[in-house]
Formats: structure tokens, sequence, C-alpha cells
């Protein structure tokens, strides 16, 4: 089987890495891939000329796989699903992993999401969608000014008092940057005019959500989906996992794209993870179901935890990062296997494995992340001390192959070319993830690996599994 993996961070070089385990698996693509996927057994990276969102590039990457014999492709970023990557794939009749450009909308857009969540009575938390600037403003003047304002869960017996902020969401993908907690009028009424007005994330802040923020603990669960018209559907959950959002130690400081992540949750009681199946999930496949969805390919759950109830704060429409780089290490099944238990609709059937044990991954990012940051700067590591702690560099910022220039299609690298030295290109460069017995023993793991690697302006959390 020669596999295709689209994507260049964290996520797809784990992927990469799990694919490559597969008995099955002869050869796997990664375009454009990093320097980690370059370095695989069995990897070759495919430098893409061009934004793999939009036609254009996905056209040039669905004739590489006709002219490959590309036997399956898995698609790891949320933008290209959003083009339309998937249905241009089916379309051709080749085997894709993902949600068609309908389904996506899970994602793609939070009104779409509130909607659908809503509708088939999934356990969220209580919103409105606006479309214009002033009725936005009108309401969050209206929740910061109201006393008496709750949002009190009908199954408390205990008044609560209002929460302490409200949640700004922009509508459209904004690469993380699309919420704000907004603590008191003031924060609401700028992410209004940021988003709205002065359009800061394009269109992807025209529309915006307005909803209470519930406090509590956050969980990630990721899962395999097979749903298709007139077939019957299934979702098959992983371990759990949790994402440390926040840059510094003790979650402090702005929200980024997630500072390290542990698997699996220790506090996920068995209380809360049957409220998950029941009020989250098994409606999630109603929904899905009856709105006719082609969906096969992988959903995550980003869960709220209060009270052993779980409130469901957001899908995403394909595996999350850094989580996956803490999930795929526990997965004792093979993964080419689970991709065509989901196209060929077994997945209700097929057996998937965890070892025991627990993985913790924090992040190495670059000076100044998530603002501008540092690129540029050598990647060094002592390969024997990155050896004897057990873990696995998963690369993300890293430079890869680039498109030739003038070239109008994806090019190759050379196989076996070794893709040292590495250096750093984005603001989350790498995850150390290490398993271990139990969580201490992975934990620190991980950071003795960290301490193997680095480059000018390096920094990460030191409290990854502890928070």
């Amino acid at each position: 089987m020669n596999v295709l993996v689209i994507g260049s961070g964290g996520r797809e070089h784990a992927l990469v890495w799990k694919l490559a385990q597969s008995a099955g698996v002869k050869k796997v693509f990664a375009a454009p891939g990093n320097g980690g996927t370059a370095g695989e057994t069995k990897c070759e990276n495919i430098a893409v000329a061009g934004d793999i969102s939009e036609e254009k590039t996905q056209t040039q990457l669905l004739e590489f796989a006709k002219q490959e014999h590309i036997d399956l492709t898995i698609i790891g970023p949320e933008a290209p699903l959003a083009g339309g990557i998937v249905d241009r794939f089916r379309a051709a009749g080749l085997a894709v992993i993902g949600p068609d450009k309908n389904a996506a909308r899970l994602e793609t857009s939070k009104a779409f999401s509130k909607s659908f969540m809503e509708k088939y009575g999934i356990r969220t938390a209580r919103g409105k969608t606006f479309h214009g600037h002033e009725a936005a403003l009108r309401f969050v003047q209206g929740y910061f000014e109201d006393t008496e304002f709750s949002f009190q869960d009908e199954s408390e017996t205990q008044p609560e008092k209002k929460p302490p902020a409200l949640v700004v969401k922009a509508d459209g993908l904004a690469a993380g940057k699309g919420v704000i907690i907004a603590t008191d009028l003031a924060e609401a009424e700028a992410a209004l005019a940021s988003f709205m007005l002065d359009k800061s994330l394009g269109e992807a802040g025209a529309t915006v959500v307005l909803e209470e923020y519930i406090e509590g603990t956050e969980i990630s669960i990721l899962a395999a989906l097979s749903a298709s018209p007139g077939k019957k559907p299934c979702i098959l959950p992983f371990v759990s996992a949790r994402d440390h959002k926040r840059r510094f130690d003790g979650a402090k400081g702005p929200n980024t794209g997630g500072m390290g992540a542990i698997a699996p949750v220790p506090d996920f009681s068995d209380i809360a993870q049957k409220d998950f199946m029941t009020a989250i999930l098994e409606p999630t496949l109603r929904g899905i179901n009856a709105e006719g969805m082609d969906y096969r390919g992988f959903i995550f759950f980003g869960l709220m935890i209060r009270k052993n109830r779980c409130y469901l704060l957001e899908y995403n429409v394909r595996l999350g990062d850094p989580e996956t780089q803490a999930v795929l290490p526990l997965l004792d099944s093979d993964l080419s296997e689970l991709c065509k238990a989901m196209l060929d609709h077994s997945l209700e059937h097929y057996p998937l494995l965890w070892k025991s044990g627990a993985v913790c991954a924090p992040v190495a990012v670059a000076s100044g992340y998530p603002g501008a940051f540092r690129k540029g700067d050598p990647i060094t590591i002592d390969n024997p001390a990155l050896k004897d702690s057990g873990a696995k560099i998963f690369f993300a910022g890293t430079t890869t192959a680039q498109a030739v220039p003038g070239h109008a299609s994806p090019s190759r690298t050379a196989p076996g070319k070794d893709p040292a030295p590495l250096i750093t290109s984005g603001g989350r460069v790498l995850a150390a993830s290490a398993w271990g017995a139990d969580p201490d023993e992975a934990r620190e793991k991980a950071y003795r690996a960290l301490k193997a690697v680095n480059f000018d302006g390096m920094d990460y959390r030191t409290d990854i599994g502890r928070e």
C-alpha cells in the first residue's frame, strides 16, 4: 500500500511515523511534510507549489496521487478540508480519509456547528449567533450590565453565580486566533470590533457566536468516524487526551495552538466518560446520520467537564495537534487497517487496541511565540541522550523541501536523504513524546528528551502533565 499524508505539522509527522509501522504499508509520501517526516522509514517528502487549501494545489496533489498509484490519502489539517479536497479525491475514485466539504462545516463554521448541536440535543454552552456588529454589541452590553443574568443549568438545584466571562467566537477558521474569553464589557467590545469591524481575521470574523463561559476541566477525545448516506454510522472513540493551551507555566498567558499534551487523562472519571457517550457522542452520531453527511475520517471532541457532566466546546473534523502526538504512541492497532475500516464501513467491528501506561508530549516553541517569533535557527540534537530518554521527537515548525521555482506540480525529495541540518520555521517547533508505565515516568522521560534538543530561543512549559 502507498499512502499520502497531506500537511506539514507535528500531527502529520506522528501519522507518518505510525503508518510506517504498518506491515502492509510500502511507502508513505508527506506533502509537503517537514524535516522530521523526511527522516522517517519508508517516507518521502513531496514539495508542493502553492497553498494546500487552494483548488489549484489540490488538483496537483490529486494528479500526483493518480500517477503514484496512491492507495490511501489522509488529510491532516483543516484548511484543505474546508477547501473541498476530499470531494475532489472521492470524485476521482480515490480512497481518502476526511469529511467532505459539507460535513467539514462542523469545524469550519462555528455558527453551523452551534446550530447542529442545538438541533440534535448535544449538551453545549448556551449561545447566540450574530451576523451584524450592532446586534452583537447590544447583546454584550446587556450581558455585562444585567446583574441578574444567569446561565443556570436546569439540572442544578442551587443557584449559581453569573458566569465570569463571555466567549466570543469567530465563525470561520482563524488559525487558533478566533476565540476570545472576555471578562468584562471592554474586552467583549474590543473583540467584536476586531473581528467584525476591523476584519482582523478577514471574513472569518464577519459572523460571531457569543456563548456562556463554562468553568471546568478541558479534555479532548479523538475518534474514528464512518458515516455515509444509506450506511450504518459508527464513531469509535480513542483514549482521552488533554491539551495545555496557555503559553506559560500555571496555565497563564495567551492561548496558543497547544504547548503540550498528555494521554490518557487521569481525572476523566468513569461517570464523565459515560456522560460523554450519552450526552455528546451518541447525539452527534444521530445528527450526522440524519443530515446525510459523507464523513469517513477522524473527528475531535473538545470537551469541558463540570461536575462529571460533559459540555461540547467544539468539533474539529480531523485529529488534534498536539493531542495526536500523545495518543498515537498508545495505539496498539494498525493505523492503515483502521483507516480501511472507516472507508469500508466495518468500523463497528474493528478491534481497536491500546497500550497500557501513559504518554507526555511537551512542545518546544520559538522565542516570541504565539506572537512574532524567530525563524531560521539551526536545531541540534544530542542523539545518545535522546535515545537514552526513550522519547520520540515529532517535528512541526521545521524547514522541509520547497517547491522548485516555476514548477506547477509537486516535486520529490531525494529518497533517503538526511534532512539535517534542521532549521526552525514555525512557532511550535517540535514535541518530545514519551511513554511511561505511569504519568510521572512519561513526564520525566519527555523532559529529559527536551534537554537533548537545542535551538536559539527554544522555550517550553515545565508543567505539562501537572497542570
